[in-house]
């Protein structure tokens, strides 16, 4: 089965597509964050200790 994901309703050209990550204590958290596929666009949605972030910038971590 393929999954189909969200267009993009910031820019119409890109595919939401979910980032998953891990927490404090190791355990998975399945579709942290979501993120545009049009690298002009820049669109992303993240869960940060339980709140929701809208277009937060995107970059390296400093991890």
């Amino acid at each position: 089965m393929e999954a189909k994901f969200p267009d993009c309703r910031k820019c119409s050209s890109g595919v939401l597509i979910p980032l998953s990550d891990y927490g404090r204590d190791g355990a998975p958290i399945t579709y942290k964050a979501w993120v545009c596929t049009n690298p002009t666009c820049g669109f992303n949605v993240r869960i940060d200790n339980g709140e929701i972030s809208l277009g937060r910038a995107i970059g390296p971590s400093s991890k």
